[in-house]
């Protein structure tokens, strides 16, 4: 065999068993703190969004044509002392293929509401493929849990799959102040995403006090805002007032971006700013959101 052809393969060789190792899963970790609906309480609600794509998944067969996949998803919040405030261990199994061969494989999604007291966790998200030997992996981010009874104040801001939709079911983990949220895993919007749509809520207004609400969304790197929205709000009596709104991503390009929630009072002084990051890619789908069962 030729020097040079012998170089060549011996060059290849790990490049195509790097290409033929299965791709590590990947779970997406989001949060929301809001106020707790008990203002005595000192703390607040977490809402915990765990999304698992199902694209690097194992599917294993389970009969002729049946292939399954199954992750388990371990969410934790961390005190600073390291003991738990919450653990719990999730089983999310994706929808059954008969193809493995799919181009687009169904995420899976999990939400939690949790009740923490005031102060400082860490959130942490571990995932193991169940059909894939050393597959886990270990998601954190730091979380900060503080609401005054007082200072006019922000939940997070929420971006949502889709509008928040007014509805008469039962309370559940999906419905925030009567309204049905459908989040954007990882604040994502892609292909054949071309509206945002976001949810907050805004705490300490006096009823009937009129609000000047400024929304944008920026690149993450730049200042020149690319789109924006104004609307007008009047403070809730004994609840929160609920702010809602929308933005055309159909000539935003692909990148990371910051959208940015501003609530202002009639004299035009900032109450109060929330921002959150979101991310367009036009080439990929991104994952579903976890809805209200039916």
């Amino acid at each position: 065999m030729p020097v040079r052809l012998r170089l060549f393969l011996l060059t290849l060789l790990p490049l195509l068993a790097l290409a033929a190792t299965p791709a590590a899963a990947q779970l997406l970790l989001d949060a929301a703190r809001f106020r707790n609906d008990d203002v005595a309480v000192k703390g607040g609600v977490v809402e915990v969004y765990a999304t698992v794509s199902g694209q690097h998944l194992t599917y294993k067969r389970r009969a002729p044509k049946v292939f399954q996949a199954a992750a388990l998803v371990t969410l934790e919040a961390i005190r600073p002392d390291g003991t738990a405030a919450y653990q719990e261990t999730i089983t999310l199994k994706p929808p059954v293929l008969r193809d493995t061969t799919a181009a687009i494989k169904n995420p899976i999604s999990f939400q939690k509401r949790l009740l923490l007291p005031a102060g400082r966790y860490t959130l942490r998200g571990q995932l193991r493929d169940q059909n894939r030997a050393a597959s886990t992996i270990i998601v954190e981010r730091p979380l900060v849990v503080e609401f005054g009874p007082a200072k006019p104040q922000l939940s997070d801001l929420v971006v949502l799959a889709k509008p928040a939709s007014r509805t008469s079911s039962e309370a559940n983990n999906f419905i925030r102040q009567g309204l049905s949220l459908t989040r954007a895993p990882g604040g994502l919007y892609a292909r054949g995403q071309d509206k945002l749509f976001f949810f907050a809520e805004f705490y300490n207004a006096t009823a009937g006090q009129p609000l000047v609400v400024l929304y944008r969304l920026q690149p993450a790197a730049g200042k020149t805002g690319t789109v924006g929205g104004k609307a007008l709000a009047q403070g809730a009596e004994g609840r929160p007032t609920v702010l809602t709104g929308e933005l055309d991503l159909s000539k935003v390009p692909a990148g990371s971006y910051t959208l940015t929630l501003e609530v202002r009072d009639a004299k035009n002084r900032v109450l109060a700013t929330q921002t959150v990051p979101v991310s367009r890619n036009t080439a990929d789908y991104a994952p579903a959101g976890a809805v209200m069962p039916r």
